[in-house]
């Protein structure tokens, strides 16, 4: 859970290439730095990407919605 994994590049770890694959990035299908967060669903489906600088708290309605 801890360990450092890649997000990008061949080598990305499954997850990050399926929620890149779900929720593409405004400038391509990488993810640009680490704290760019993605909202999954109930059924495990990625519904939305947000940018780095997201606050955290910002998409409280998202997530409420998805509940």
């Amino acid at each position: 859970m801890f360990d450092k994994i890649n997000v990008n590049g061949n080598q990305a770890d499954p997850l990050f290439k399926y929620l890149k694959k779900m929720q593409k990035g405004t400038l391509g299908d990488f993810i640009k730095w680490n704290f760019s967060k993605f909202l999954v669903d109930r059924n495990g489906i990625p519904v939305k990407r947000y940018a780095p600088n997201t606050e955290p708290f910002s998409i409280e309605k998202d997530i409420e919605n998805y509940l």
